[in-house]
């Protein structure tokens, strides 16, 4: 692949990069690459370009404490949070991922993924790096588990962001990768003109975040896939940094707020492929209103700190997509498997075919109005912009 330079980047205004973009098949088209190193070599003055202060910290006696999501740190001058984006300087909370993307692309939405929102349509995806948990199975852990200051990165302004999506045909701005979490105030500010300039705005996470700082961030998001890594407090401790609870909150308030909601739940072996644990998630999904919520088992592949884990069984993943139905859910897909029917969309009614998939293209697609073509049964999604 043809790498640019950060100048040349952004003389270009990605112009250059268009034949290259629009040559890749639909798995996504690649803008931005991920290279180490790129502001670690920058004075300190240069970072501060790419900050902005925090909107949610308070002053305490033992430094300044960030509100943004459960980790709650406590940060004295010059330390830097659990995310490895939010730095005390001055006794003040500050951002430094504002406006410096480490990986921009345009996906098809279906790759987030999001099967029942706006189908066929393209995202425009920007992540930084860092993130507030540490999943030792994180796929894309080269981002997540790096500061800034350890990538290549773009300037790249809120408004640059939506201008960009609008000249690449994008009707929606994800935030995903690594997690819009460690990157909020960029994601808020982008989010915020998106929606003046008619753009979708969806966010890809896994909802470890506060009820006031999510609370705000739903006036301006449309869509959701929150990845539910599990539903044991224990295994969310121990594989992921982090706790079960703030996640399930995080999903309610979602819910409550008219977000388009999917959820993800990688099934690793010998972590969360439990199936007495799977049964009590999807019954909790049900019992809490979540029976039209998509869910995605999503195959785990060898990574990061689990390389030596096995694929998770085809099998599994099949019989969690059983169990899944058993509690009433209405929508679940298996991903990461090709060649299956696990991607394809039925009526909940009278169980027809209603959308085919291949990969992350749409081949069929039977619902008109929002409704099955074959028993007009209502289709949980938003169908149309």
């Amino acid at each position: 692949m043809t790498q640019f330079s950060k100048r040349e980047f952004i003389k270009t205004g990605f112009c250059s990069l268009c034949g290259l973009a629009f040559g890749i098949p639909a798995m996504g088209r690649m803008i931005g690459k991920n290279n180490a190193g790129f502001l670690a070599k920058l004075p300190e003055e240069e970072l501060w370009k790419w900050s902005k202060e925090a909107m949610y910290y308070i002053s305490t006696p033992r430094g300044i404490k960030c509100l943004l999501c459960p980790q709650a740190c406590v940060l004295k001058e010059g330390e830097v949070g659990d995310c490895k984006t939010n730095v005390n300087y001055g006794e003040k909370l500050y951002s430094i991922t504002y406006g410096n993307p480490c990986a921009v692309h345009v996906d098809p939405i279906e790759k987030k993924p999001l099967f029942h929102f706006l189908p066929e349509t393209l995202a425009f995806s920007i992540a930084t790096a860092g993130c507030n948990l540490a999943c030792l199975n994180c796929q894309n852990w080269e981002i997540s588990q790096s500061s800034p200051k350890e990538t290549r990165n773009y300037d790249l302004f809120p408004d640059q962001v939506v201008k960009k999506a609008k000249e690449y045909q994008c009707q929606s701005i994800a935030y995903t990768y690594s997690d819009p979490v460690a990157f909020y105030e960029y994601t808020y500010d982008t989010s915020k003109l998106a929606r003046e300039e008619g753009l979708k705005n969806v966010l890809i996470s896994a909802g470890y975040i506060n009820e006031e700082p999510l609370r705000e961030l739903c006036k301006y998001a449309d869509a959701a896939n929150i990845d539910l890594k599990s539903f044991s407090n224990e295994i969310y401790e121990m594989l992921n940094a982090g706790t079960l609870e703030p996640i399930l909150n995080t999903l309610k308030i979602l819910k409550e707020e008219g977000i388009w909601l999917e959820i993800t739940n990688l099934v690793v072996p010998d972590w969360t492929d439990d199936f007495d644990m799977i049964k009590k998630m999807c019954a909790w999904l049900a019992e809490n209103g979540f029976e039209d919520t998509p869910l995605h088992f999503s195959r785990f592949h060898p990574t990061y700190k689990l390389q030596k884990l096995p694929p998770t069984p085809r099998s599994t993943l099949m019989k969690a997509r059983e169990t899944g139905f058993s509690e009433g859910l209405k929508y679940v897909y298996v991903g990461n498997i090709p060649g299956t029917d696990a991607e394809n969309t039925y009526c909940p009614n009278c169980n027809k075919l209603i959308i085919k998939r291949k990969g992350f293209s749409i081949l069929e697609n039977h619902i008109v109005d929002a409704r099955c073509a074959y028993c007009e049964t209502k289709i949980a999604g938003r169908w149309e912009i």
